[in-house]
């Protein structure tokens, strides 16, 4: 499906009785078709959540504005103002999940937008990169990082302390920043769940 009003490429999956919604937000380099990412979304789409993986970029921009994290966010705020018009999308609750600099871009958008975001979950992400706007974030934050990450795990720490939010940094030891070593990326999608599930959904959430 396309998702307006840009039409970028994109792919929603609901699972019956789903009452919220996570973005994802892929980083530089990356696409809806992440092999990581769509193994996350099968992980929580297992847990009744649903997900919203899509191109924040076109082919063409992706050569060069990869790192154009204002563009990214506003394409993220764009998918989640068509979610709350979308009849069967409309009055869940909206998660997003961000990786490297696609982080950045999750947490401007949870800042920026007029709709409730219940949850952030950032992997091997860049959340320095949204600088000024981490004070505004209300959603509650969890930042994971590979334990092997150094210097992102540094720039996650920074981020952390600027953050205002309800907030925590898992470090997943052994972990490099793609998140590549055995049972590594296992732990990414349970911490996330456990995320999601307790902020959003039937679980948890308000």
């Amino acid at each position: 499906m396309r998702v307006p009003p840009l039409g970028m490429e994109g792919t929603l999956m609901l699972p019956d009785g789903a009452d919220a919604v996570v973005v994802f937000a892929h980083g530089s380099g990356s696409s809806r078709v992440s092999p990581r990412n769509r193994r996350v979304a099968e992980a929580l789409g297992e847990r009744g959540l649903g997900t919203l993986l899509f191109d924040l970029l076109s082919e063409e921009e992706a050569r060069d504005r990869a790192f154009d994290i204002p563009l990214l966010a506003e394409r993220l705020l764009a998918a989640t103002r068509w979610l709350a018009e979308r009849t069967e999308t409309r009055g869940l609750q909206i998660g997003y999940f961000g990786a490297s600099t696609g982080a950045a871009a999750a947490l401007i958008a949870a800042a920026r937008t007029a709709h409730d975001v219940g949850a952030v979950v950032s992997r091997g992400g860049r959340p320095d990169l949204a600088r000024s706007e981490l004070a505004y974030v209300r959603a509650p934050t969890l930042l994971i990082v590979g334990g092997r990450d150094t210097a992102v795990l540094d720039l996650n720490r920074a981020a952390l302390a600027a953050l205002r939010c309800e907030k925590k940094l898992s470090i997943v030891p052994g972990a490099t920043h793609l998140f590549e070593e055995p049972g590594a990326l296992d732990t990414v999608i349970e911490l996330a769940g456990d995320w999601f599930v307790g902020h959003l959904g039937k679980e948890g959430g308000s």
